[in-house]
């Protein structure tokens, strides 16, 4: 996927609104998570990323700041992020409780 046209999202759409089930990628371009929810605002947004899984079954919730994605929008508007983390290593993340 070539992410050079897409737009990066502004601080005010880093909500739950705009990226609740946002698909996250790693550097090798292979779907690793899915965001399921947004905590805190501004400096210290966190985000909720499924990872593993089938369909949302068996997944593991864990919490990364926002700051380790690059969250964007695709030409046709899908908001999406990409990562350098790999799917083991937000695996290996401490299981987040909500």
């Amino acid at each position: 996927m070539d992410h050079s046209r897409h737009t990066a999202l502004d601080r005010s759409e880093i909500n739950n609104t705009t990226l609740e089930g946002a698909p996250i990628y790693g550097v090798d371009d292979s779907k690793i998570g899915t965001i399921s929810h947004v905590h805190g605002a501004g400096a210290v947004t966190q985000v909720v990323i499924d990872v593993g899984g089938f369909l949302g079954i068996g997944s593991k919730p864990v919490l990364v700041s926002v700051d380790q994605l690059n969250l964007m929008r695709d030409e046709d508007g899908e908001v999406h992020g990409v990562t350098s983390w790999t799917k083991e290593q937000l695996e290996e993340l401490p299981e987040h409780h909500h």
